[in-house]
């Protein structure tokens, strides 16, 4: 057996056993990856994947246990890799974050700023999805760190560490009937039209238990994934908006009026993500800890598990 073998595996499991599929991404011929995991088969003597003619269809009960095994040996592999880059050249590489783009766009912005002054010979790459996807990309190695709100913090394979709080905003037009009102109450809001996040976006679920706990239906007509495109709408008079508090400028957002809104939805917690047993390079550790202050080195290092020590850089 070699590496190769185990890679094809791992790849079309992935990519939800489609051959043609794996073979893309692994930049070679389909003809290839199923010869290879075939030869594999037989060394181990026994079938990964149950077949339906040339297709595979499910992984069987011995693949469905030699996955994990597989996806921890390249894990290991790949650690191998970073601890020789991390020696030999620490302050180049690559790092890949996979966030939403609310941290996208309203707080990673200065923190690369910082962190490519520190390291210019950093290339970071930046992949934006839901919660789910960053989650996923975490976990099968895709991307170096998450940074998202949701879902997060109950994977298994995932160590998820509280870097901030934050709170959400209601976002008027200076003519909505709003806009000179007091301090606002749930009972109000849900008298007008809302615009706000999907579902799996940005403190969501907070919102919708708000409402729910005081046994309201409030009327959402519009939901985005982007915050610049929920004040855009809100401008456009379609309804009041529900933001997170980050992602409101009030130099740039001078068409809006914003009202904090801490004391009517909960407290949300932005999480940065590790999967667990990989080997962080100092200059991703570097990266959280000026992404998230608080998340220092040493607690980095404690979270991981790692034996590494605490004040090497």
């Amino acid at each position: 057996m070699n590496l190769q073998q185990l890679r094809y595996v791992r790849e079309t499991v992935r990519r939800n056993l489609n051959l043609t599929d794996a073979a893309r991404a692994l930049h070679t011929s389909q003809p290839g990856v199923s010869k290879q995991i075939r030869e594999f088969e037989e060394e181990l003597g026994v079938d990964i994947f149950e077949r339906h003619g040339r297709r595979f269809v499910a992984l069987t009960p011995p693949g469905r246990e030699l996955i994990g095994i597989i996806d921890r040996i390249l894990l290991e592999v790949d650690n191998l890799r970073r601890v020789g880059e991390n020696y030999a050249a620490g302050d180049s590489g690559r790092l890949t974050i996979a966030t939403t783009h609310t941290q996208a766009r309203y707080v990673l912005p200065r923190v690369i700023a910082s962190f490519r002054e520190r390291y210019p010979k950093v290339r970071l790459s930046l992949q934006q999805g839901n919660p789910s996807a960053v989650a996923r990309w975490v976990l099968s190695g895709e991307a170096d760190i998450g940074i998202a709100t949701e879902s997060l913090d109950h994977l298994e394979d995932l160590i998820a560490l509280p870097a901030y709080t934050w709170t959400h905003s209601v976002v008027v037009r200076p003519d909505h009937a709003l806009a000179n009102s007091g301090a606002l109450t749930l009972q109000a809001i849900a008298e007008y039209p809302i615009i706000t996040y999907s579902k799996e976006f940005t403190g969501r679920s907070h919102i919708d238990e708000a409402f729910a706990a005081q046994g309201l239906a409030p009327d959402i007509v519009l939901t985005a994934i982007d915050s610049d495109v929920i004040k855009t709408y809100v401008e456009l008079g379609l309804g009041i908006g529900i933001i997170a508090s980050v992602a409101f400028d009030p130099e740039r957002d001078r068409q809006l009026k914003c009202f904090e809104a801490e004391q009517l939805f909960p407290i949300n917690t932005t999480r940065v993500a590790i999967r667990r047993g990989a080997y962080l390079r100092d200059f991703t550790i570097a990266f959280i800890e000026s992404f998230a202050p608080d998340l220092t080195r040493e607690r980095v290092i404690e979270a991981i598990g790692s034996n590494r020590t605490a004040d090497a850089e």
